[in-house]
């Protein structure tokens, strides 16, 4: 298991990310894609919305942009576990 700290209001908040969630957000991530709501390389405003929406609703998790960017290792370009 992994986490992210992110600062919320003056607190360190700690995201934490195990393999079941990684799966769960990628997941949702390839639905999205094969909706067809990335429009080139990276998600919408809107699509992303609705990735984070989703996730929260599978997951009970409502995780900030900055604590999903961090499980993103972009020297390997592979979600970090």
């Amino acid at each position: 298991m992994s986490t992210s700290v992110v600062e919320f209001s003056g607190e360190k908040v700690k995201a934490m990310w195990d393999k079941r969630l990684i799966e769960i957000f990628c997941d949702i991530c390839i639905k999205e894609i094969l909706k067809g709501i990335r429009s080139s390389t990276h998600f919408t405003k809107d699509g992303w919305l609705k990735i984070m929406t989703n996730f929260e609703k599978e997951t009970g998790k409502a995780y900030s942009q900055r604590q999903r960017k961090n499980r993103w290792d972009a020297l390997k370009k592979e979600w970090k576990a």
